[in-house]
């Protein structure tokens, strides 16, 4: 089973792109992206400074644009890459590459949104002096205790004994002043408190656009930086989108998820290396590679070969399928039978574990083919719950 992942701000680094401007087709690819996105992304890639490409303005469609045009050589007919591909994930603005590749959004969508996010992230860091820092080691539960005790937000929480804070400037010196016990505090170079409240402004600039965005409903298994959730309703993978922006990342989540659905391989997009390291020490035993440059397609091609799964949700439109979000018990709460409809926005059950209880709803509504499963049946993320005709394909003569 096979899990392509897309990194977050803070990977990129001088030159990354310049070795995949050899390959055929990516140098277009890179004008056509730059045209739609208004920054100049083979510049940037191949020869801005780090001081250059570390403006978020900057940064952010770089990494977008730069997951694209690498997407299309794993992936030369997009089309296939959805019964090969179990899952898809991205961190931070890497979901947004992730949307694009499980056919959420298309891409000259994807490259004026994350343009408007780089600007309004950038506009509201500067309201206030902010910043991050990356906890190293201590227990969690220690670490954000700590962190909330200086008033900062654990605002990404990647696992692997690696959490990043942020806040005020004064926040974070005293924080790094009084550190949790068994921990090393390591600041980091951005532009401001990503994922936290500081970005409020910028989540309202995206919601307006957001409204006017058009989306489809994920191919493939979506899973969710907000709570580690496979998500197949596009419109609900773009609210995520918005909101993810003052929200923290929950990277553990997501890779708990993964574990859960048994992968076996993991492919990293570039600019690649962070999130397959975290992934090698959270998930022992799954075969991981940071694709970084067109020396590694060959040994991506043949993870691809090696670890391909083919699903019910990248053979047709996951609108016809309810799945489960997340690992637990199906709880029926309702028992349509086959041939009737379920009506737009009906909870046909929950998923619960020890933690929490989710409700399945029917976002599109339909008509009832098959139910997947029945009341009290463990289910694993992205497993399909029941079958819909959607009720506005029917022949109205």
């Amino acid at each position: 089973m096979l899990v392509v992942v897309a990194p977050g701000q803070g990977a990129q680094s001088p030159g990354f792109l310049a070795p995949w401007l050899e390959l055929e087709g990516v140098r277009e690819r890179l004008d056509w992206l730059s045209a739609v996105s208004g920054i100049d992304l083979i510049a940037h890639g191949t020869t801005s400074d780090a001081d250059t490409i570390r403006d978020t303005a900057i940064a952010q469609p770089l990494i977008v644009g730069a997951g694209l045009v690498t997407l299309l050589s794993l992936f030369p007919h997009p089309g296939s890459g959805f019964s090969q591909v179990a899952a898809g994930a991205g961190h931070s603005v890497g979901e947004i590459t992730a949307a694009v590749g499980a056919g959420v959004l298309s891409a000259e969508q994807a490259m004026v949104f994350v343009r408007e996010r780089g600007k309004a992230m950038a506009a509201a860091a500067a309201i206030t002096p902010t910043g991050m820092s990356a906890v190293l080691g201590g227990e969690a539960d220690q670490v954000v205790a700590k962190a909330e005790q200086h008033g900062l937000t654990p605002a990404n929480m990647n696992g692997a004994g690696q959490i990043v804070v942020a806040g005020t400037m004064e926040q974070l010196a005293a924080f790094a002043a009084d550190p949790p016990d068994g921990a090393r505090v390591r600041p980091l170079e951005v532009a401001g408190a990503f994922h936290t409240s500081h970005m409020a402004p910028a989540t309202g600039i995206l919601g307006g656009y957001a409204r006017s965005i058009s989306t489809h409903d994920p191919r493939l298994r979506f899973i969710s930086n907000a709570d580690g959730q496979v998500v197949h309703d596009g419109r609900d993978v773009l609210r995520r989108l918005v909101t993810q922006v003052s929200n923290p990342v929950r990277w553990d989540l997501c890779m708990r998820t993964m574990g859960e659905l048994g992968v076996t391989a993991v492919i990293e997009i570039p600019p690649a290396g962070t999130l397959t390291g975290l992934i090698k020490r959270a998930l022992p035993g799954v075969e991981t590679l940071a694709v970084k440059t067109p020396d590694d397609l060959d040994s991506a091609w043949a993870m691809i070969a090696a670890h391909t799964t083919h699903t019910p949700i990248g053979s047709q439109p996951t609108w016809r399928l309810l799945i489960a979000p997340a690992k637990g018990t199906f709880v029926q709460t309702l028992t349509t039978p086959v041939g009737e409809s379920l009506a737009v926005g009906a909870t046909v059950g929950t998923i619960d574990t020890l933690r929490d209880s989710t409700p399945i709803l029917a976002p599109h509504g339909g008509v009832v083919v098959e139910w997947l499963v029945h009341d009290g049946d463990p289910v694993s993320p992205g497993q399909p719950i029941v079958r819909l005709h959607p009720e506005s394909q029917e022949s109205t003569g």
